[in-house]
């Protein structure tokens, strides 16, 4: 086994995603780039302890196998701006529905994706 400090290092440069599934009715986690969701269960809690677990142990299986470890996203600086190409049906339907709300296109958008 590989110094347990070593792989709580390099697993602490995984964020951890925690969210609630309609779909699934319980919560889900991943620790994106290194793994999507990968355990669920009814509570934030519950899935913190599951995904910690599966983090060190996929983390730890590298550094064994000399496998490689997909390079974090954590403390990656977001700009803020990102470019989306769509069918333009699909940009004049969203831009109409944005004016009949009273917003920009950029503002409706934004409330949209934080929903999602």
């Amino acid at each position: 086994m590989k110094n347990a400090s070593q792989i709580q290092r390099l697993t602490a440069r995984y964020p951890r995603v925690i969210e609630w599934s309609d779909e699934d009715e319980c919560f889900v986690g991943s620790a994106p780039p290194l793994v999507g969701q990968c355990c669920h269960g009814r509570t934030e809690a519950e899935v913190a302890r599951q995904l910690a677990v599966i983090v060190d142990d996929l983390v730890e299986d590298a550094l064994q196998t000399g496998g490689h470890l997909p390079a974090s996203s954590k403390g990656k600086h977001y700009s803020g701006n990102f470019m989306v190409r769509i069918p333009p049906a699909v940009h004049q339907k969203t831009a109409l529905k944005a004016m009949a709300r009273g917003e920009s296109l950029n503002q409706y958008v934004t409330r949209a994706l934080a929903k999602a």
